[in-house]
Formats: C-alpha cells, structure tokens, sequence
C-alpha cells in the first residue's frame, strides 16, 4: 500500500509540475533549436553602425577604442583593418560595425537559456535544472516495479542511455 501511495504521490508531483514548467520548457525548446544555427545567418537581422574614432591608430589601440573583445586582426587591405563585424579605417577614424542580431523574443529567450553565475536568471536555472532532473528520477517512480510498464521503462531507458552515450564519445 505503501508502494502505491509513493507511486501515486510521484504522478501528482510530475504532473503538475509538468504543468507549471511547461512554458517554460517550450522556450527552453525553441531557444535550444534556433542556438543550433547561431554560427549562421538564420532568422538574424543585420545592421550596420560607423563609429568615429581616433584616426591612425595600430590594430590593438583600435581594438580597445571600440571594446572588442576579440582584438585579432582578420585581414587587413590598405589602410582598412578589418576585425570580425568590424573595419577600422585608419586614415579617417571610421569603424563601420557589423551586428547579426535575432528578433528581440528569440534574443531574450537565448538570453535566458544561456545564462550563467553572473546572470539574474541564475537561480532560475538551478531550479529549472533540478525541476527536469525530478522529471526524469520521478517516472521510475510513477509505476510499481511489479507492473509490466516499468519493465519496458527501463529497457527503453537503457537504449536512451546508449545512444547518449554513443553520441557523447563518437
């Protein structure tokens, strides 16, 4: 009787906390596809800014001026110097930028999904994490190991484990 109060309580639990998470695991979802294409051009806006800085100035100095973070130097062609998304102009100071940004929802919901120890939505990420690491502890917990339901549970559970496990090393 135990065993099924246990099993009962660990479906009321999974359900509606499936149901308060639902949201946002779709964004968790959504956001997760559209980071696969970040090295690419898919779904981003480009916009191009100038900025004017001091003229003459090395790679380095210009770098600085212009808060880059990767200061490396791609190419240069006369008096261009060109970073990545940006060309310095050394004769006239001029640094043309060159953004790819996504639409603002699917920027704020990566933002989200990114998120790491110096960002607000830090906790939110422990919890969500522990909420889906609940998920997967609590199904083994739903059924009673004399059902036949778990049995199969477990055999598919193995052949989950192997594949992550063959996408992981090979």
């Amino acid at each position: 009787m135990a065993k099924q109060a246990s099993a009962l309580t660990a479906r009321i639990l999974h359900r509606y906390l499936g149901f308060f998470l639902a949201g946002i695991m779709a964004v968790y979802a959504i956001s997760g596809i559209v980071m696969i294409f970040r090295n690419t051009d898919f779904l981003q806006n480009i916009t191009t800014s100038e900025r004017q800085i001091e003229a003459g100035l090395e790679p380095a100095a210009a770098a600085t001026a212009l808060n880059l973070r990767n200061d490396r130097v791609e190419r240069t062609e006369g008096e261009i110097v060109y970073f990545r998304g940006v060309a310095y102009d050394q004769a006239s100071g001029v640094a043309t930028i060159t953004r790819k940004e996504l639409p603002y929802v699917l920027d704020k919901m990566t933002d989200l999904h990114k998120a790491n120890t110096n960002s607000a939505f830090f906790y939110f990420n422990i919890f969500f994490g522990l909420s889906l690491l609940f998920f997967v502890l609590s199904a083994f917990w739903m059924f009673l190991p004399s059902w036949p339901i778990l049995r199969k549970g477990l055999v598919y559970t193995a052949a989950g484990i192997v594949l992550t496990l063959i996408l992981l090393f090979v």
